[in-house]
């Protein structure tokens, strides 16, 4: 990076095309081990992947969503320094395979992600459940809401949407947790497209819901994965609402120590990731989103897209790496 000029006030537009790298670095590493049945090495790989792109980009970057506090992670545990240090103070949402399980079992939708803002602009979340509604571009402000029931907002959208309930498409992951709201949906008459994991292109899907069938996203899930996801809205546009599950005393310790004081705050897109944001994510498998990373004897192919919030730019990187030992 000698000789570049670095914007320290703000996101320099080289990272739009930098943070490419990361995220592809990262899916290669996961999708060597993908089909393999060992969620642990997959992740780890792609943790160690991404880790090392990371520390070549032009920023003093601070991890605020990663793979779990210090004592918990060895690296891109949260409040970890990446970067060269050279370029603007960054806060850094990542999460370098998304779908660990589907990755092992090589199914649907599993991506290396990753978010970068400007310092201070991501939400600090514990590493907890959220519960979490989303949808995409195009409707009236404030069309759903945590605090209204399921049903209610399945008919919010279908109104909005100017279409019968029974041509609305709920997203939700498939756990027992999930069972009376599942039962809820379907009593409305909406379809339910049920996800194992991988509930940031989840969301994601309710942005194109022409090419997904995903109009709204329903559920608990993971905070740090809500973070993603609303960085990602920030860039595509949609709605988005989060809610911390702070259900036992330990919990509410952790979200104190992060500056969380109201345990039952409703957090807005904009309020979980806000400034100028910049989104990527590259396949690990095939899904709705991105193809996933593919081998040949001369290449590996990857599909990446990088967004950026300021200038609603999203960009799609079909790549072809011939430089094998990069990957190596």
């Amino acid at each position: 990076m000698a000789g570049t000029s670095i914007d320290t006030s703000g996101l320099d537009r080289i990272l739009t095309l930098e943070i490419a790298r990361v995220t592809e670095r990262a899916a290669v590493a996961a999708a060597r081990l993908r089909g393999r049945g060992d969620e642990k090495a997959a992740d780890q790989a792609a943790v160690d992947a991404m880790r090392s792109e990371l520390n070549r980009l032009p920023i003093d970057g601070v991890v605020v969503i990663g793979e779990g506090e210090r004592d918990e992670a060895p690296m891109l545990y949260i409040g970890e320094e990446v970067g060269n240090r050279e370029g603007a103070k960054v806060d850094i949402a990542l999460d370098p395979l998304e779908g660990t399980t589907i990755c092992a079992k090589n199914l649907p939708n599993s991506l290396a992600v990753i978010a970068i803002a400007e310092k201070g602009s991501l939400l600090y979340a514990a590493d907890v459940y959220m519960d979490k509604i989303a949808i995409g571009p195009g409707y009236p402000a404030n069309t759903v809401s945590l605090d209204a029931s399921a049903t209610e907002n399945i008919h919010a959208v279908a109104r909005a949407k100017g279409v019968h309930v029974s041509q609305v498409t709920a997203c939700i992951l498939d756990r027992p947790r999930h069972a009376r709201l599942i039962e809820e949906v379907r009593a409305t008459g909406a379809a339910i497209s049920l996800i194992g994991d991988g509930d940031v292109a989840g969301i994601i899907h309710t942005t194109d819901p022409e090419q997904t069938s995903i109009d709204i996203y329903l559920g608990i899930g993971g905070a740090p994965e809500g973070v993603l996801a609303a960085a990602a809205l920030r860039c595509i546009g949609g709605q988005m609402q989060g809610r911390l599950q702070l259900n036992t005393e330990e919990k509410l310790a952790r979200a104190a120590k992060m500056g969380i004081s109201d345990p039952r705050k409703i957090y807005t897109m904009d309020e979980m990731a806000s400034g100028d944001v910049l989104f990527a994510a590259t396949g690990v498998t095939d899904g709705n989103l991105l193809q996933g990373v593919r081998f040949t004897p001369d290449a590996i192919i990857t599909h990446t897209i990088v967004m950026r919030s300021s200038s609603r730019t999203v960009r799609e990187i079909k790549a072809r790496h011939q430089d094998l030992e990069k990957f190596d």
